[in-house]
């Protein structure tokens, strides 16, 4: 994106636009396909892979010789439109084959979309001295053969419940249901940390360079790496759940994450270079443990019949909350508070985990009542 904007000679603040903009086009696409129940009516393997070859064919169109900034943020919009029909419906797929075990499934699914977000820093890495347009080429491509493998090699699970008839209101059932709005809730304030620590990584490397000339950290290479880990803290979260519980496990990540941010100006500019590489690892994996798990409890207390509805409008909201932490943090941030900026991701968790909180205190008074 960096490039790009020096390209077009955009100013640096244009990065966040750019980024909102894909969020965006992700909105409004989760919001007309949840609407219109796509995931549900439809097979979701054929809605993922025509939607993976349409995100791809967009992306490419970025390298067309000519691109002005009006072309370039609208086919970040539409890329982003079409990728609703991949991360949600990716999760109702797998939520169809697994009834048993869900969070572990989606810990290994959450974890390749962490794989995924990070694979073009190491694109970026490896193809330094090439043109940038390499980049989106081999992104449109990878788009395109997760299509094709989605579409050849999974079909619809035996699980699947498909709902026939158009209900527009179909996803706001799910939501009468406490247990739904807590999960749903607590994926929210995960959602305001989550995809702002995941842009400014690289943002919060580079003032590390500026602050320190002698570090020369890669920056490319070492933002793959940061967000590349919490891959793994997706797979053991999602493990771990199946005996410790699926909420109980996404409390504990939520609760690591919030310690991040509160505790982040004391480390961001450490005069320790593997201090911060460390600090920011460990942020890394806390952050996105808990994705996986509340997309499980938002799947297990959706109707059968709406449960790709459901997950869609969650995600909507999610993403549409990333927009407002992440164009926040830009719009907040100067050279003199970088330091102390990161503490507001921590809002986020504080409100997920009283929500989450104030479940569990329903759950036990009603508990207590029958006994």
């Amino acid at each position: 994106m960096a490039d790009i904007a020096r390209q077009l000679q955009l100013a640096p603040s244009y990065l966040a636009y750019l980024t909102s903009a894909v969020q965006l086009g992700f909105i409004t696409g989760t919001l007309v396909f949840a609407i219109l129940s796509i995931a549900d009516r439809f097979s979701p393997s054929r809605v993922f892979f025509i939607c993976a070859v349409i995100a791809a064919a967009i992306n490419l169109s970025i390298g067309f010789e000519g691109i002005n900034l009006s072309g370039l943020i609208l086919c970040r919009f539409l890329t982003g439109f079409f990728l609703a029909g991949i991360y949600p419906v990716g999760m109702k797929i797998a939520s169809d084959h697994y009834q048993h075990g869900l969070g572990r499934s989606l810990g290994f699914l959450v974890g390749a979309l962490v794989l995924g977000t990070s694979f073009p820093h190491f694109l970026k890495s490896i193809m330094a001295t090439l043109p940038w347009k390499y980049v989106i080429y081999s992104t449109s491509l990878l788009s395109t053969l997760g299509g094709l493998a989605m579409f050849l090699l999974v079909p619809d699970g035996p699980y699947r419940k498909s709902g026939q008839k158009l209900k527009l209101n179909a996803f706001i059932q799910s939501f009468r249901d406490k247990q739904f709005r807590a999960a749903a809730l607590g994926y929210f304030g995960h959602m305001w940390e989550l995809y702002a620590f995941w842009v400014f990584v690289p943002v919060i490397l580079t003032a590390y360079n500026n602050h320190y000339p002698a570090a020369h950290i890669n920056v490319p290479f070492m933002s793959f790496l940061i967000i590349v880990a919490g891959s793994v803290s997706c797979v053991f979260s999602g493990i771990i759940s199946q005996n410790l519980g699926t909420k109980r496990t996404a409390t504990i990540a939520l609760s690591a994450s919030c310690i991040c941010c509160i505790i982040s100006p004391l480390l961001l500019f450490n005069s320790s270079q593997v201090m911060l590489l460390t600090f920011l690892f460990v942020w890394s994996m806390a952050v996105i443990a808990d994705s996986p798990l509340f997309s499980t409890l938002v799947a297990q207390n959706a109707p059968a019949t709406a449960k790709g509805t459901s997950l869609t409008i969650v995600n909507c909201i999610g993403f549409g909350i990333t927009i407002i932490s992440i164009q926040l943090i830009n719009a907040l941030r100067t050279d003199t508070d970088a330091r102390y900026i990161y503490v507001l991701l921590a809002v986020g968790p504080v409100l997920g985990l009283i929500a989450l909180g104030g479940n569990k205190r329903k759950q036990d008074m009603m508990s207590a009542k029958q006994e």
